[in-house]
C-alpha cells in the first residue's frame, strides 16, 4: 500500500524544491503564500456547499478573503495562538508592506498580513490540521457561514 502525502509534499517531491528552514522566510514571504492558503480554503469549503454560479461563488469568497474580515479573524484567535504561531502572527502584523489593501484601513490590513503569514507558515510546515482549525475557529467567533 502506497504511503499517503501531503499537497505540500509531493509538490515539494515532484519539483525537486529542496527542504528550507521556514523560519527563515520573511513574514511577507509568509503571507504571500498564506493569503492563497486562506484562498484555497474559503473556496474549498465554498465549492463543497453545492454547485453555483462562478459569480455567486466568487460573491461569497469575498465577504470572507478581505483584509477587513481576516482582521477579525485574527483579533478573535490571537488568545489561542500557541507561542510560536504568536509570534509569527506578531513579524507578520509588523512587516513593513509596501502596498495596502484598497478598501481597509492600515490597521487591519496589517493584522490581516500577520494572519496570512500565520496560515502560510502552518502550510509551509505541512501543519493543515491546525490552519484548518484556527479558520473554522475564527469563522464561528465572528458568527459568519461559509
Amino acid at each position: 500500500m502506497e504511503e499517503s502525502i501531503s499537497l505540500l509534499g509531493r509538490l515539494k517531491k515532484e519539483f525537486g524544491c529542496k527542504e528550507v528552514d521556514i523560519r527563515s522566510y520573511s513574514p511577507l514571504t509568509l503571507a504571500y503564500i498564506g493569503d492563497s492558503v486562506y484562498d484555497v480554503m474559503v473556496r474549498t469549503v465554498i465549492v463543497g456547499r453545492g454547485n453555483q454560479s462562478a459569480n455567486r461563488l466568487h460573491k461569497t469568497a469575498v465577504h470572507f478573503v478581505n483584509a477587513g474580515t481576516q482582521a477579525r479573524m485574527a483579533e478573535a484567535l490571537q488568545e489561542t495562538f500557541t507561542e510560536e504561531e504568536a509570534d509569527i502572527y506578531r513579524r507578520g502584523r509588523n512587516a513593513k508592506a509596501y502596498s495596502t489593501a484598497k478598501n481597509a484601513s492600515v490597521a487591519d490590513y496589517r493584522k490581516a498580513t500577520g494572519f496570512e503569514a500565520l496560515l502560510g507558515y502552518l502550510y509551509l510546515m505541512d501543519k493543515p490540521d491546525r490552519a484548518i482549525e484556527l479558520v473554522k475557529l475564527g469563522v464561528e467567533r465572528l458568527g459568519l457561514e461559509i
